[in-house]
C-alpha cells in the first residue's frame, strides 16, 4: 500500500505501462479491485482510494490535486492511461483537461452525466425500473437519512442506497459481493454538489477541449445512464472520442454475466 497526499493507493502487477483506475461514487473506494486484478498480468495498475470526507471540503479540484500527487512518480516514465468508472470517468476527463500532457489514453466506463437533459433521462429510467419494494426501501432511507446526524450511521444508510441502486442499474449480475471498502455519504454529497456547480457555471464540459488523449467510452446498453446521449454531449468538445456499447450489460460491466 502506497501513500500520497494523505490518500492510499493500491497496486497490482509489476510490469508493463502504467494504468490508473478511478473508482466511482463519489465515496465508494475499492470497487475497482476486480479490474485491477484482471489487468495485473499486463500492466502496472494503480488504484487510488480517493480522499474521504473529514479535514477538508471535498471538491473536484481537491480530487484532481490528489490524483496529480499520486501520478508524479509514474509520470517520470511517460504519460499514463486513466480508466475511470462512473464518477471516476468524470474525474478522468477533468484531470486530462487540466494536465493534457500527462495522459495518453482515457477509458470511460459507465460515464456520468454532464447536462440536465442526460440527468433527467437517467432519473426517469431509474424510476421506470423500480418496483414497489425498491421505492418503499428508498423512501424509508430518505426519511432516515434526513433525521440522522451520526456520520457512521449515515454511511450505513448510504451503503444501503448503493446496494439498491446497483441492483436497479444491473442487467443480469453475477452473485458477487461488493468490494467497496467504505461508503462515505458526506464525501459523496460534498463532491457531487461541486460537480453540479462546475457544470452549472459552464466550466464542464467546455474545458474538455484541452484534452489531447484518445478517449473511449465503454457503456452497457442496459445502463440507465444514457450512454449515447452522454456521448453526444461530450463529442463537440473532445477531438478524439469513440463510443463502444456492450450488449446485455448494466452500469458495472465486471459484475455482469
Amino acid at each position: 500500500m502506497e501513500h500520497s497526499a494523505l490518500i492510499q493507493v493500491r497496486s497490482y502487477g509489476n510490469k508493463g505501462p502504467y494504468v490508473v483506475l478511478l473508482h466511482g461514487g463519489p465515496g465508494a473506494p475499492g470497487e475497482m479491485a476486480p479490474v485491477g486484478r484482471f489487468l495485473s498480468d499486463r500492466f502496472r495498475v494503480l488504484e487510488p482510494l480517493q480522499r474521504l470526507s473529514g479535514d477538508v471540503q471535498l471538491t473536484v479540484d481537491r480530487h484532481v490535486q490528489d490524483l496529480h500527487d499520486v501520478l508524479r512518480c509514474p509520470l517520470r516514465k511517460g504519460p499514463v492511461s486513466l480508466v475511470g468508472f462512473s464518477w471516476g470517468a468524470m474525474l478522468a476527463l477533468t484531470y486530462a483537461a487540466r494536465y493534457p500532457d500527462d495522459i495518453e489514453r482515457l477509458i470511460l466506463i459507465g460515464c456520468g452525466t454532464f447536462d440536465r437533459r442526460s440527468r433527467e433521462v437517467y432519473q426517469n429510467s431509474m424510476e421506470k425500473r423500480m418496483d414497489a419494494n425498491d421505492r418503499h426501501s428508498i423512501d424509508n432511507l430518505v426519511v432516515m437519512l434526513a433525521s440522522e446526524e451520526d456520520p457512521v450511521r449515515r454511511n450505513g444508510l448510504f451503503a444501503q442506497f448503493g446496494n439498491i441502486y446497483t441492483h436497479i442499474q444491473s442487467c443480469n449480475p453475477l452473485p458477487v459481493g461488493s468490494e467497496v471498502l467504505v461508503y462515505d455519504e458526506a464525501g459523496f454529497r460534498q463532491t457531487w454538489n461541486d460537480v453540479l456547480s462546475v457544470q452549472d457555471k459552464g466550466v464542464q464540459p467546455a474545458e474538455f477541449e484541452k484534452i489531447n488523449a484518445r478517449v473511449t467510452m465503454i457503456h452497457g446498453d442496459s445502463d440507465p445512464h444514457p450512454g449515447k446521449l452522454i456521448y453526444e454531449s461530450l463529442e463537440p468538445f473532445i477531438r478524439d472520442l469513440r463510443y463502444r456499447e456492450i450488449q446485455r450489460c448494466g452500469h458495472i460491466p465486471w459484475i455482469e454475466r
